[in-house]
């Protein structure tokens, strides 16, 4: 079974495209007429089709935009790119609603329900107010989605019948040019339209009715436009006004993860490295772009795990001036590997879990305060081993792969006495393993010793060494877990 979701976007929250649009009073002006205003502003009774001077009188506090062909088609791109991300088929349709078959997506997204969630946090996240639809054929998508009805999901065919047979005829754009002479013999609904002689209604009206009733019914097939992605990725945004604190740019930065994410998937790409650049005053008082780098150890397509890293980056960054353009750039990719389908997974979690976990405390931290051990090719416990960060590739130099090392090595080793000829460390010392014999480091330092695994009366087990030649000298050096 084939299902569609559709994206219904107002034109106000497209060509006003602010974050406050739903609690401020925002009016478009088309000419000096209304062509969208915000829910706060239809609260106070502005109306599509006012004049100018109805809108002062009714809502003096409103802004006024003007309407701005070319800003809505950006818009609409940019909510087509980020859409992507869920299914290769999107397809823009009348009245500024997209049109998404799933049918192919829902396991990968573990469902319709779940997909839908996806779908409005994404567009939430992108600050456009939608009205969204689920039904089995994409025309039956479009009518819930385009058009004021009650409920907007359908998942059976036999209820989608139902559902479009109660809705006006005039919901169908085809049936425009025709809508007095409809009204004239009494055809209201849907249900009734279909019930018209199919070869009179041709006569009178033209076959795009009929194929638009039968596509919305599932009874005839829909061909599409499908949307492209481009070839390369540019993300650009230029803001209405300054940003002078990191925590707001969070806003317009997901605008653009969302979109690029969508890019990917559609370019069956991943990213390793992005760069966000935050451009600030031009002119006499120009100064140069902030740079925010983000920086991941495995490559992802993922806008989720993006954001969580750009939050905790924005945390501890600060603008050294206010910011007026953002731009993102992929400046690492590379082809998308598919996710592993274990039989059996991992109770504890995959290995790109623990490297997402990584990258967030990178972001949080710094490199420099998140180290791992790096093994250098000296026998001396001491200088066996150096920490360096964590996106580091570690050495892979060993001299003692298959020795026993205690788990904690001590920074500076411990005399110990010596009681009834035995090493004593809280009680007599029992040497049980030993002795392996180290001599290194005649460069600097020469360690030459006789390493010795000991036992306490409790079971805990020491680690012992004596230097060569000297019976009565011994240090404790580690302690075994």
């Amino acid at each position: 079974m084939r299902l569609w979701i559709g994206v219904h976007l107002s034109h106000a929250s497209l060509d006003t495209h602010s974050p406050n649009w739903r609690t401020e009073p925002l009016v478009v002006l088309d000419r000096d007429q209304v062509k969208a205003v915000s829910p706060s502003a239809a609260m106070a009774g502005v109306r599509p089709g006012m004049r100018r001077g109805g809108v002062s009188t009714l809502c003096p506090t409103a802004t006024l935009v003007p309407y701005n062909q070319h800003a809505e088609k950006r818009a609409l791109d940019e909510v087509s790119l980020a859409l992507l991300q869920y299914t290769p088929e999107v397809a823009l349709s009348e009245d500024n609603t997209l049109l998404l078959d799933v049918s192919a997506s829902l396991s990968l997204f573990g469902g319709i329900r779940k997909l839908f969630r996806r779908v409005r946090s994404t567009l939430e996240g992108l600050g456009f107010e939608a009205q969204i639809s689920i039904a089995p054929t994409a025309g039956g998508a479009w009518l819930f989605a385009a058009r004021p009805v009650r409920r907007r999901r359908v998942l059976q065919r036999d209820m989608l019948a139902k559902r479009l047979d109660a809705l006006p005829c005039a919901y169908l754009p085809a049936t425009r040019p025709y809508r007095d002479w409809l009204d004239g013999i009494g055809c209201a609904t849907l249900a009734s339209l279909r019930r018209l002689p199919r070869a009179g209604l041709q006569r009178r009206t033209n076959k795009s009715i009929i194929q638009a009733l039968d596509a919305a019914y599932g009874q005839a097939p829909e061909i599409f436009d499908w949307i492209v992605a481009p070839p390369e990725f540019t993300g650009r945004i230029e803001l209405m006004e300054r940003i002078e604190h990191a925590e707001a740019i969070l806003f317009v930065a997901r605008r653009l993860i969302e979109q690029l994410c969508g890019w990917l998937a559609a370019r069956r790409r991943a990213v390793t490295r992005i760069v966000f650049e935050l451009g600030h005053e031009r002119g006499r008082h120009a100064r140069p772009p902030t740079q925010l780098e983000l920086a991941l150890g495995s490559p992802t397509w993922e806008s989720e795990h993006l954001l969580r890293l750009l939050v905790e980056r924005l945390h501890n960054l600060e603008l050294p001036a206010p910011v007026i353009t953002v731009d993102l750039h992929a400046a690492d990719t590379e082809t998308m590997a598919p996710a592993p389908k274990d039989l059996f997974p991992d109770p504890g979690g995959s290995p790109a879990d623990l490297q997402q976990l990584i990258e967030v405390l990178v972001a949080r931290l710094g490199r420099e305060n998140l180290l791992h051990p790096s093994p250098i090719a000296d026998h001396r416990p001491e200088v066996a081993n150096r920490w360096v960060p964590v996106d580091e590739q570690p050495g892979s130099a060993g001299c003692v792969d298959a020795a026993e090392r205690p788990f904690w090595l001590l920074t500076n080793p411990v005399s110990l006495p010596v009681k009834q000829h035995r090493p004593f460390y809280g009680s007599p010392l029992r040497l049980i393993r030993g002795p392996e014999r180290i001599e290194d480091g005649w460069w600097a330092g020469l360690a030459v010793r006789d390493y010795y695994v000991a036992q306490a009366e409790n079971g805990t087990r020491y680690w012992l060494y004596q230097e060569r030649g000297s019976e009565t000298g011994w240090f404790l050096h580690g302690l075994f877990a």
